[in-house]
């Protein structure tokens, strides 16, 4: 079965035989996708964490089908009713829909119009009428002896509209005929939606629907989520219309044999029936659950990829930072955090109303910014912001020769974390707006570091998050979660439990009891430490070790992403280019091993220090940059001083901005106004743009001209073509 299944997933995925075989072995003995990416590219002939997670993901789905194949076999051959042309069929079914179409006549069925029919005894009026082959005689004649008064076969009419529900049955089960008729929906079909209830649509969301069809084939995922949206608010009626009189031909293509027979009027009458009321809503549903899914699946691939580019965002090194999380009556929150994130200081100010206490905030803020030297500000994006912004704008012009910027952090989630156990765990003295102006001052120092305190749902760089399934939701953000994590490493000696946690083969147990052993016995000095903490064993060590890094510990290598197991290979390419281990700590020396290194064969190092290629161009790079963090060569958050109003903007202002939210649309960029401002897809490019993802990330930094202000309904158009 495995062969069989590594050859499909082979010739789907266009991959090797050899790299899906060694892929599939490595994640049935329970490596992580991100370890077998990282450190086995000699076995999967160097495939990313994407084409492993496909590899996983198809793995799962075969093994299941053919788990289904076979229970489909056994429940069929307990009925006596197999043959070898139908085991044949469904051994060959490449998805699960055709396996439960063939299954579809000898499923246990709920009580039916057909069954009842038969248990009247019409089953052999059905068969004689299937056959189509009398073509002369009187129906009447032969429905007679079927009238039975004892089971409510009163009339001739009452026996043969048993027989035609029987035969309804047989067309609707029947698995080619559901095949052609699911293909023609697909194809020509229409989805159409009309308005149900427009009193309950109060801000007229739905309005474009009220009266709205578009091809099932064409309708692109967030229309799809929309309409769904629209229906579950009971504002919409939606219904998939198909060719109806061309799939009555086709059925009749494949049903009818004789149009002589005696009974071709009651076969045509049956065809419709099993149609209309068996198949129909049935393709209808397998139309909308396939739309929804699709529609789904693309929403989550797009959140993902937000939700990654935020997380990765370059962290603030060597900055004392202030956060404030604005709010009106009950004050804003101000703390301070060292360049390590410890908290120094908080205080709460009330500058808007109804106190208006602003001169006396205004000498707060002063005064924390002179005591601990605050370099840089971080401002939540909520209630209040805008004016928190005007007086922090205020602020620095009146602190004369200080080099203090302000920037507006997204606060999506920073609620979430402040009331969660875990904050209160870390700051239990404090209210949860202090924790909240907490965590927006850390997220700016190091966002990964704080995001992966939240649940990835509330961090806001989705669109339709709570509308999709969200068990798939949960799993895909928590790889992309996992995967962030791995790609950047961790610092042994400071991640939290939320950080370690997602670590390749790490679980929040393990991770809980990392910090305790931290607590308990100082700073880890080496990797090989690890394996004194309790629960963490050799196959989690060698998960693990590869991902967590020791700045200052006693072996330099354990601040680089290379894998204690190649240790040696690492030692001995030093040692060959006349280096030692301590020289890639020291700035000077660590030039000249970067030259050495630079011009080495690959090829024959790999051969003479007995480790693969791919491996060794690793360690080669880790070498030349030990302690780097792949964040750090992303752009930095933009900086201000001063406040950009509403009311400044005109039409051509050429300003420049952050894309917080990436969607099928456009992308929605920060330019230091209240409201962030649409890039339409139309307005991305010179260049004809089919997915918005291509040209931004969340987090770039993108120059913009201003369309039209729109303050009347607080819309701001603007376009990236300059």
């Amino acid at each position: 079965m495995n062969q069989r299944i590594i050859g499909q997933i082979s010739k789907e995925l266009k991959l090797k035989t050899n790299q899906v075989k060694g892929t599939v072995k490595l994640l049935d003995e329970g490596n992580t996708v991100p370890f077998i990416a990282r450190y086995r590219k000699e076995v999967t002939g160097g495939l990313d964490e994407a084409q492993i997670r496909t590899i996983e993901e198809r793995l799962e789905y075969l093994r299941s089908l053919q788990k289904r194949k076979e229970e489909v076999i056994r429940l069929i051959e307990e009925q006596g009713k197999l043959t070898p042309e139908l085991e044949e069929k469904i051994k060959k079914a490449s998805i699960l829909q055709e396996v439960e179409d063939l299954y579809r006549p000898y499923k246990q069925k709920r009580r039916t119009r057909a069954t009842r029919a038969k248990e009247k005894g019409l089953e052999p009026l059905a068969k004689l009428m299937w056959t189509q082959e009398l073509t002369s005689g009187n129906p009447e004649d032969i429905g007679k002896e079927y009238i039975n008064p004892e089971v409510e076969l009163e009339s001739i009419e009452d026996v043969y509209q048993g027989a035609r529900d029987i035969i309804a049955e047989w067309v609707s089960d029947d698995a080619g005929i559901r095949k052609e008729i699911r293909k023609i929906t697909f194809k020509q079909g229409v989805i159409q939606s009309t308005c149900k209830d427009s009193e309950t649509d109060d801000e007229g969301k739905y309005e474009m629907y009220y009266d709205y069809r578009e091809p099932v084939s064409k309708i692109p995922p967030h229309r799809v989520l929309a309409i769904n949206r629209g229906e579950k608010d009971e504002v919409l009626q939606v219904k998939v219309l198909a060719p109806e009189e061309d799939i009555i031909e086709l059925i009749k293509d494949r049903v009818v044999n004789n149009p002589e027979s005696i009974f071709y009027n009651d076969i045509i009458e049956a065809i419709k029936d099993g149609y209309k009321r068996l198949i129909a809503p049935s393709i209808e549903r397998e139309v909308r659950n396939s739309l929804t899914e699709k529609a789904e699946e693309h929403a989550i691939n797009i959140f993902s990829k937000n939700l990654r580019n935020l997380l990765l965002q370059p962290p603030l090194r060597g900055h004392t930072v202030m956060g404030i999380d604005p709010a009106y009556r009950t004050g804003c929150k101000v703390c301070v955090v060292d360049p390590t994130g410890r908290l120094l200081d908080t205080a709460t100010i009330y500058p808007h109303p109804p106190q208006s206490r602003t001169g006396e905030a205004k000498k707060v803020v002063k005064g924390l910014i002179n005591e601990y030297q605050v370099t840089t500000i971080a401002i939540g994006n909520g209630t209040a912001s805008r004016e928190t912004e005007f007086m922090v704008a205020d602020i620095i012009k009146e602190l004369k020769n200080t080099q203090v910027n302000y920037v507006i952090v997204n606060e999506a989630g920073a609620s979430v974390y402040s009331a969660s156990k875990l904050a209160r765990k870390e700051f239990p003295e404090l209210d949860v707006a202090m924790r909240g102006a907490i965590s927006i001052a850390r997220r700016l120092q190091d966002p990964l570091a704080e995001l992966v305190k939240i649940d990835p749902k509330s961090i806001g760089v989705g669109l339709y998050q709570h509308d999709v399934n969200q068990k798939n939701l949960e799993k895909s953000l928590g790889n992309v979660v996992e995967s962030a994590v791995n790609y950047v490493g961790v610092d042994l000696n400071t991640a939290s439990p939320s950080l370690l946690k997602y670590v390749a083969g790490i679980n929040s147990r393990v991770a809980s009891n990392i910090v305790k052993y931290r607590e308990e016995n100082g700073k880890f000095e080496t990797r090989d430490e690890l394996l004194k903490v309790k629960g963490l064993g050799k196959k989690t060590f060698t998960q693990a070790a590869g991902f967590l890094r020791i700045p200052d510990g006693t072996n330099p290598l354990d601040n680089t992403p290379i894998h204690p197991e190649s240790y040696q290979a690492a030692k001995g390419l030093l040692q060959d280019v006349g280096f030692k281990l301590l020289d890639i700590t020291d700035k000077e020396k660590l030039k000249e091993v970067r030259e050495e290194l630079d011009s080495i064969n690959i090829k024959s190092r790999a051969e003479k220090l007995e480790t693969g290629i791919p491996t060794l161009k690793d360690i080669v790079d880790a070498l030349k940059k030990p302690g780097r963090d792949p964040r750090d060569e992303l752009p930095k958050p933009i900086f201000r001083s001063d406040v950009l109003k509403m009311e400044d903007l005109e039409a051509g202002m050429l300003l420049q901005g952050t894309v917080r939210n990436v969607v099928d649309f456009g992308a929605f960029v920060d330019i230091g106004v209240k409201v962030d401002g649409l890039v339409h897809i139309s307005e991305m490019s010179h260049d004809y743009v089919d997915d918005p993802l291509k040209v931004v990330q969340v987090g770039d930094t993108v120059k913009v001209k201003i369309l039209e202000v729109d303050e009347r309904r607080n819309r701001i158009s603007l376009s990236m073509k300059l």
